[in-house]
């Protein structure tokens, strides 16, 4: 078998593991102390997230992203049209059906404008401060995915902080 053959059919194979996809808006702002970011209660109430969804058909993943966090968190702003991070997360548990699931989110920067009073019950939309969201993300998770929340919010302040360097320059 030829090396291109070889090729092709690993593709087509890990395309049959593919993780599913999730988008997510890391939602900030700026105030006289830095950055705050803006979190909500996953839907079990347990664990702090960012908003997140399945993206919708026809609609791009940007979009998607800042209907969650209109959705979940009642806040409107200015989304990046492409991902800065991409992450893993999971969901469930292993000792209920379907067990725990994994997906592969794309996370799109989001400055908030507008917070409205409309959210999804249960969430409870709250500002953290960037030290206080990395532990506040950790918290009840799995040490891999913790890790993978945290690199979140470090991948956002380099993206934020690169930007306004580059707009004093």
């Amino acid at each position: 078998m030829s090396a291109v053959r070889r090729r092709g059919s690993l593709s087509s194979r890990s395309l049959r593991f593919a993780l599913p996809l999730q988008v997510a808006a890391v939602c900030y702002r700026r105030n006289g102390r830095g950055l705050e970011f803006l979190l909500v209660n996953t839907n079990g109430g347990g664990k702090w997230t960012f908003p997140k969804g399945a993206p919708e058909r026809g609609m791009s993943h940007s979009r998607a992203a800042e209907r969650e966090a209109f959705e979940e968190a009642g806040v409107r702003g200015n989304i990046e049209s492409r991902h800065f991070h991409l992450y893993l997360h999971s969901k469930g548990v292993f000792w209920k059906p379907p067990g725990v699931r994994e997906f592969v989110v794309k996370a799109f920067l989001m400055e908030v404008d507008q917070a409205l009073p409309f959210h999804e019950p249960m969430r409870n939309p709250t500002w953290f401060t960037a030290d206080d969201a990395r532990k506040t993300v950790a918290k009840g998770r799995e040490v891999k995915y913790a890790r993978e929340m945290q690199a979140v919010i470090d991948r956002a302040l380099e993206h934020l902080e690169g930007s306004k360097a580059a707009v004093a320059q």
